[in-house]
């Protein structure tokens, strides 16, 4: 790597995160060029996260943060109206290169325009093209001069498309450790000292805990009858969650500990989890816990994807282990006595599951941020 002395001249490094979660990836990567490359600003569209680390924002973040087809649909003249100034705005100012973070939607445009523009670009947390609508690789491949992959699985599919692609790894493999201190997170939460602690994790969403909270809650009531020593924790994203789980709590006895937020907590204390399918699962396998998956869906959404997705299994866990690691409970199979019987085994019987979410925690564990950074100043030309 070149010196900041040695590459002589100043950076100029656009990037636009649609979201939070992008704006946490941002901001680390903004930290890793500004270590690398201290003659480096930053423009384009960030968060609080990214702003803290020098990005100038052209506009507030959360013009871009919209979720579910009608909320799209309603913004979709002003986000289209962002774009187009965005572009513009970014083809006057010429930065050395682009990183759109994650929101493929508004980035993969973007990116292509200014590629045809003559400023290379770069792609962080790639769609999952892998999975479904895999035609989509061959906008990557036009729009992207690079791909950088959290997962290695991901690298290795747009390898085989020709897609110029780096695995950087998953910054939350650095931030967790690699060994979790269960009794010290309990008494962080002031968790009854009980031999089996299991963490109910059915979703951030209104919609998922409408799926699945009475769901979870049943299960929990028959994991109880199998293990009455057990004792539930189960962390709220939100007030407005909690008023919802609270509500389907008021005709029940369950030993169950309400938290708000803490989810890292919840999961370093407990014994095992049941867990909505999403990148929550990332986040248990990384505390090592054991688990089972369950996910519902409308009935012609459920159709429908099992016509789309091409990939053998839903969860993350298993999509990294490329193998059935933990159970995924999907639609009807999804019943309380099939959840209960799945989970209560893996509190005494886990290390199957641990054994492999170590080995996966460790090969995700690449400092992602240092990666991202020395992969981004390569393809600027001052590595």
């Amino acid at each position: 790597m070149a010196s900041p002395a040695e590459s002589g001249r100043r950076l100029c490094i656009a990037l636009v995160a649609g979201e939070a979660s992008g704006d946490i990836l941002g901001a680390g990567l903004m930290r890793a060029l500004k270590a690398r490359h201290p003659q480096v600003h930053f423009i384009g569209v960030g968060g609080p996260r990214m702003e803290a680390e020098g990005m100038v924002s052209y506009f507030p973040q959360e013009r871009l943060a919209v979720m579910g087809l009608v909320e799209v649909l309603g913004r979709l003249p002003e986000l289209l109206q962002r774009r187009k100034r965005l572009l513009k705005d970014l083809l006057q100012a010429r930065p050395d290169v682009f990183i759109g973070i994650d929101a493929p939607d508004f980035n993969l445009d973007l990116e292509l325009k200014l590629r045809q523009g003559g400023i290379r670009t770069v792609h962080y947390v790639s769609p999952s093209v892998w999975a479904w609508r895999q035609k989509r690789v061959f906008k990557i491949r036009e729009a992207c001069d690079l791909m950088l992959t959290l997962f290695p699985f991901e690298a290795r599919f747009y390898d085989e498309h020709q897609v110029p692609v780096r695995f950087v790894g998953h910054p939350l493999a650095d931030a967790i450790p690699l060994e979790a201190d269960r009794a010290a997170a309990r008494r962080m939460l002031d968790l009854p000292d009980r031999e089996f602690i299991v963490a109910l994790m059915p979703g951030s969403r209104g919609a998922e805990i409408a799926k699945l909270g009475e769901l979870f809650l049943d299960a929990a009531e028959r994991l109880r009858f199998m293990r009455p020593g057990a004792h539930f924790v189960l962390p709220c994203a939100t007030p407005q969650r909690r008023q919802q789980i609270e509500a389907m709590l008021a005709r029940r006895d369950l030993p169950l500990t309400l938290l708000d937020g803490r989810s890292h907590e919840a999961l370093a204390a407990c014994n095992a989890v049941l867990i909505a399918s999403g990148t929550a699962t990332l986040e248990a396998l990384l505390f090592k816990r054991p688990m089972v998956v369950a996910y519902r869906v409308a009935p012609l959404t459920y159709r429908i994807l099992r016509r789309m997705v091409k990939s053998p299994y839903v969860s993350l866990p298993n999509l990294l282990a490329e193998r059935l690691l933990v159970p995924e409970l999907i639609q009807e199979a999804a019943t309380a006595d099939a959840l209960a019987e799945s989970l209560s085994p893996l509190l005494e019987h886990g290390d199957v599951q641990t054994e492999g979410f170590d080995s996966i925690h460790r090969t995700l564990r690449c400092d992602a941020s240092a990666q991202a950074a020395d992969a981004v100043l390569t393809l600027a030309g001052v590595a």
